[in-house]
């Protein structure tokens, strides 16, 4: 690192907040908004596709989707994602942030407006292309994280970072709230306009045809917000650490900061000229498998990566808890006595009230306590919370859930729904205020520029693939013990409660793993990498080979 890039990138560290600063986070952030969008409305619409498309009138129930037709609807968007962050995040360090950053939008709006178009005349054939489509949507919402991530941290001043990093991720909060408004909406337009009996009623009857329009226009609405911000995405400028430090071209650093942000570059913007004593002797730089980077930053990738991975086992999980847990507080009645559209809109309410009482505000006192806390205190406190509420539901889940009523076994009666709800509550709230925020901050700071969007794309992919655990696993586990209780197609798991105790076990795995991860609030991103450290001993080396050459020979 130059003396000039040491110029450019000191300024931005203490350049003070602007408004461009708020403009790349609704930039970025609406990228997160489609990407919790997407994730997460599937849930919305599942049990609808059953009854459209997976209906058996011998069973005397409303279709379902089969369990492999469900963990692969459910998960292969997840894959996806893994395969997006290792791909683009290696991208983003070998071609530059800029230039890949607004594929990863484009390929979220296309796929997108294809899940919605999803064609075919059976069930296997929508299925099948739903997942084919689904499955790119996620490499583009897996490209996103690295990317923005990494472009946040580069632009933000070191006071203000953890909190500018944390408000594009907390566009997940409103992304999650976003779906769940779309598909009430949707689904209340059309139950007044095609109004229809439930289940019981009239079996056939229940599910109208135009009910195939409702999860297709959910779907595409998703491309929406990407497309609002997908022009302003490609006008940002490359980060000036990326230019300085990988591209080591210092004078367009400082000019592409500068028409972007009020920051004083004294006259290097303009004229490129530095003190000779601090022109660069290169050294050798390390690799992502070098000795070197295993002992800079081995311990750190392996606190970053397991974090994530035991962070994301529990987080997505939880999701798959919500159908007994809104059955048992009673805001989900049991499928017959409803119509598929009434369905949708109560299972899409719920989310709705969890997100906006729950995770929303979790996000939220991430983004303004981070910078005054510190990461890894507000990791550690989430991961204990996360562990603590789950062991109360663990050890009190009969006596909050109750019993199954004696004149009707699909309903709860006794119990406490209400300690219920709220501790469940909690859980979502201590992962957003926790772990699921700060998992994706602190890789952003870690580590060095030439490798630090890398380095969060392998993070974040170990938190998605302890997301495939989670949601391919505890599917399965989650189903009751004993015969007649799992769902239909499912075999019979170690149920709800010890699934609770399982994820506790997890969190506090997650509590422990957190101890190799640094506190990163304050510090510049150089001083945290290390290359403030190689700039030194450059420096060093250049004045001594300066003092060399202009020592007379005797």
């Amino acid at each position: 690192m130059t003396a000039g890039s040491m110029e450019v990138l000191g300024a931005l560290d203490k350049a003070k907040t602007q408004w461009y600063h708020f403009t790349t986070i609704i930039i970025a952030g609406m990228g997160f908004f489609t990407d919790a969008y997407d994730l997460f409305c599937i849930s919305t619409v599942t049990r609808l596709l059953g009854r459209i498309y997976y209906y058996d009138p011998a069973t005397g129930k409303p279709g379902s989707l089969p369990p492999n037709v469900s963990s692969a609807v459910n998960g292969v968007a997840l894959c996806g994602t893994l395969v997006g962050q290792v791909l683009f995040g290696w991208l983003g360090d070998k071609l530059g942030r800029k230039k890949v950053y607004g594929y990863t939008l484009l390929l979220m709006i296309i796929t997108s407006i294809a899940c919605g178009l999803s064609f075919g005349n059976s069930a296997k054939s929508v299925m099948s292309t739903l997942c084919f489509f689904r499955f790119w949507l996620g490499v583009g919402i897996g490209g996103d994280y690295p990317l923005s991530a990494t472009i946040m941290s580069e632009y933000a001043n070191k006071k203000t970072r953890g909190a500018f990093i944390a408000a594009v991720f907390a566009m997940q909060g409103f992304g999650i709230l976003g779906g769940a408004a779309v598909s009430i909406i949707v689904s209340a337009i059309f139950r007044h306009a095609y109004p229809r009996p439930a289940f019981q009623v009239d079996p056939i009857g229940s599910t109208p045809h135009q009910a195939d329009y409702v999860w297709r226009i959910i779907f595409m609405f998703g491309a929406l917000p990407a497309a609002l911000t997908f022009y302003y995405r490609m006008k940002m400028p490359e980060t000036a650490r990326y230019t300085a430090l990988v591209e080591r071209n210092d004078k367009r650093a400082a000019i592409e900061m500068g028409r972007v942000l009020q920051v004083d570059f004294g006259d290097f913007a303009s004229t490129g000229n530095m003190n000779p004593v601090a022109q660069r002797v290169a050294a050798p730089e390390y690799g992502l498998f070098s000795m070197q980077f295993a002992k800079r930053h081995g311990l750190q990738l392996l606190g970053t990566t397991s974090t994530w991975f035991l962070l994301d086992i529990a987080f997505y999980s939880q999701n798959l808890f919500q159908k007994d847990i809104y059955t048992a507080v009673g805001w989900l009645p049991p499928g017959k006595t409803m119509s598929a559209l009434e369905e949708v809109f109560r299972i899409s309410r719920a989310q709705a009230l969890l997100a906006l009482c729950s995770t929303v505000p979790g996000y939220w006192f991430t983004v303004a306590f981070i910078d005054i806390i510190g990461r890894w205190i507000i990791q550690l406190m989430g991961f204990f919370f996360m562990t603590f509420f789950m062991l109360i539901l663990t050890f009190d889940y009969y006596h909050l859930r109750g019993q199954p009523c004696p004149n009707n076994p699909s309903k709860y009666c006794g119990g406490n729904h209400i300690a219920f709800i709220v501790l469940y509550a909690f859980t979502f709230f201590f992962a957003n205020f926790g772990p699921n925020a700060t998992t994706f901050i602190v890789p952003a700071e870690l580590f060095p520029a030439r490798l630090r969007s890398t380095c969060h794309g392998l993070s974040a992919a170990a938190g998605k693939a302890g997301a495939i655990v989670g949601a391919f696993g505890f599917l399965y586990a989650a189903q009751g013990q004993h015969t007649g209780q799992p769902d239909p197609g499912y075999p019979r798991g170690i149920g709800v409660k010890n699934s609770f105790l399982l994820l506790s076990i997890i969190n506090g795995a997650g509590f422990f793993m957190t101890f190799f991860v640094p506190e990163t609030k304050g510090r510049s991103l150089e001083d945290l990498s290390g290359e403030n450290e190689d700039a030194e001993k450059e420096t060093v080396g250049s004045q001594s080979h300066r003092d060399l050459s202009t020592v007379n020979p005797v």
